[in-house]
């Protein structure tokens, strides 16, 4: 794989100012164009300490670290030797200089050592007091790159200043895009605020986003219980998204365990057999009822699962019901993450909401959906065990009819 040199490429080179925003839609390779500036100023200059930070260590993992990776690689430059894991994600190069990437959720790292370049990627996940706190620590020149998808503290606290220089990018821009990322990328046009955001680059206006207020946890915690597996699935255009559920603290607490495109059933039963906190036969998966042959595959290869109870207003129904609980998502949870912040209401002609919710950006939020309205609306089966008895004991019938909870 070459890393061909883009116009997204050249506008990021043409800037010269401390502060270089890049504001961006889908696929414009900003953050590869970025890694590649950073990456010919690691090897021409001596001694240069260079950090690239993002919101979760998962998310480097998957995208700012994983897009170094292959460029090194693909440009032959990559020295086993010389990349480090292990106390931190460092790169050392031949001249001195060295690449480091810390997620914006580590304080020993945000408030830690110097630096002279600073490349904050998806910069508005991040807090702008941990922004500050990596901005009084760089020297040089920061990098922050961005899906527009609100305005936030870049906009109304950075572009003003005369050290900023700012540039949009779109997919446009990036001629190394196959055609088909392209037509996927212009399918957006028939929804306004996504082709705004996605395509054009430019601010999208998200007043109409369905849920809000969930909370941030670091992963699933000891004492939480596993209620519920949410699957929706998906093949060739769509992801298989699964998201474990789990309760705790007086709310929920939801896991990605899967967003995966071209997964037969016998790999999803497989999938969720593996899951460590999965118990055969009493965690119940609910799953999307449109696909009942998927579901009776899937229910012969041993696990206990069946379809979301659907009818008219159900969806509006289940997302009130998730609305009114209180929510925490685990770092690691990506889309999950993502799609909570693009799942939106449609609006009409005249831009006022409709009570229907777009149908993008939707695979893990309606896994949850099916998942957690199955477990609040049906009463709650405690496991017993007799007093006069060490073994454990319950209905049978409960779990073959999927209404025992795992709570034990």
């Amino acid at each position: 794989m070459d890393f061909e040199v883009t116009t997204s490429l050249k506008k990021i080179q043409r800037l010269n100012s401390r502060l270089r925003i890049l504001q961006g839609g889908a696929r414009a390779g900003k953050t590869i164009a970025i890694l590649m500036c950073l990456i010919d100023l690691a090897q021409s200059h001596d001694d240069l300490v260079i950090s690239i930070v993002s919101e979760t260590l998962p998310h480097l993992r998957k995208g700012a670290m994983r897009d170094f990776l292959k460029i090194m690689k693909a440009r032959k430059y990559f020295e086993k030797a010389s990349w480090k894991q292990s106390p931190d994600f460092t790169y050392t190069f031949a001249t001195g200089s060295i690449i480091e990437f810390f997620s914006a959720d580590s304080p020993d790292k945000v408030r830690g050592p110097a630096r002279h370049i600073l490349f904050v990627n998806e910069c508005n996940n991040v807090l702008y007091e941990t922004y500050r706190q990596l901005a009084m620590r760089t020297s040089m020149v920061i990098y922050l790159d961005f899906n527009p998808v609100n305005e936030f503290w870049v906009h109304t606290k950075l572009l003003d200043r005369p050290d900023a220089e700012f540039d949009k990018l779109t997919y446009l821009d990036n001629e190394a895009l196959p055609q088909s990322i392209v037509s996927e990328i212009e399918t957006l046009k028939s929804d306004p605020n996504m082709w705004r955001i996605y395509g054009l680059g430019e601010i999208g206006i998200n007043e109409g986003q369905i849920y809000r207020d969930w909370q941030t946890i670091d992963a699933v915690p000891d004492e939480a219980r596993l209620m519920r597996y949410g699957l929706d699935f998906g093949y060739t255009n769509d992801p298989t998204a699964i998201v474990g559920i789990y309760e705790w603290n007086g709310g929920y607490v939801l896991d990605e365990e899967c967003f995966t495109k071209g997964m037969s059933n016998k790999q999803i039963a497989d999938l969720i057999l593996d899951l460590p906190n999965y118990r055969e036969g009493l965690t119940l998966v609910v799953a999307d009822s449109s696909e009942p042959k998927s579901i009776d595959e899937i229910d012969g290869y041993g696990l206990n699962i069946i379809g979301a109870e659907k009818g008219p207003g159900s969806i509006n129904q289940g997302i009130q019901l998730v609305q009114g609980q209180k929510i925490w998502v685990t770092k690691r949870s990506l889309n999950v993450w993502k799609e909570y912040r693009n799942y939106l209401w449609k609006k009409d002609k005249n831009g006022d909401p409709l009570n229907v919710p777009i149908g993008l950006w939707d695979h893990s939020m309606d896994a949850l959906r099916y998942g957690l309205t199955d477990l609040i609306d049906k009463p709650v089966l405690q496991f017993r065990r007799d007093e006069d008895d060490d073994e454990d004991d319950y209905d049978d019938s409960l779990i073959t009819k999927g209404l025992l909870d795992s709570r034990f």
